[in-house]
């Protein structure tokens, strides 16, 4: 599970947090809500290991940041675990024109960090990925952005 959005997915991480058949992973804000997702929280018992989170300061150039944490740990964490399939949690709340992300991403990074992921799919699982929209605050953004994600999604 990918999970992009600038919360980090409190509710996702508790879900699975003891599970080893899920792999958790969260790039987010470290300065909204809900405050969760500390790099030290990995997982527990059986699911110790299966929880990677990249909580970031908004000062620590988050666009450039993330696509570090997308082509290197994403990577050699699909690696490693070897998904059956792939589900992305897919919030558009970081896209530079958001009131509340503050990560500065633009319409083509999420692009890209779609056919990343798509690629990762591919690789791993036959292909095997689903993404469900988490949102975004600014409607314009969303009516520009979702299309792009889904072609994206779509595109050789």
């Amino acid at each position: 599970m990918i999970d992009w959005d600038v919360h980090h997915g409190n509710g996702i991480q508790d879900i699975f947090y003891e599970d080893p058949a899920v792999f958790y992973f969260s790039t987010h804000n470290k300065r909204i809500y809900p405050g969760t997702g500390s790099s030290q929280e990995k997982g527990r018992g059986a699911g110790k290991g299966s929880n990677l989170n990249f909580p970031i300061e908004p000062y620590e150039n988050p666009r450039k940041k993330i696509k570090e944490i997308f082509s290197g740990q994403l990577m050699e964490s699909m690696k490693s675990f070897q998904p059956e399939f792939i589900f992305i949690a897919a919030g558009f709340h970081a896209h530079a024109q958001d009131p509340i992300g503050g990560f500065n991403l633009t319409t083509h990074d999420f692009v890209d960090l779609t056919r990343n992921v798509k690629g990762l799919a591919e690789k791993y699982c036959k292909g095997r990925l689903v993404s469900v929209l988490e949102g975004g605050y600014n409607l314009e953004v969303l009516k520009e952005i979702i299309p792009a994600h889904v072609q994206g999604l779509l595109s050789p």
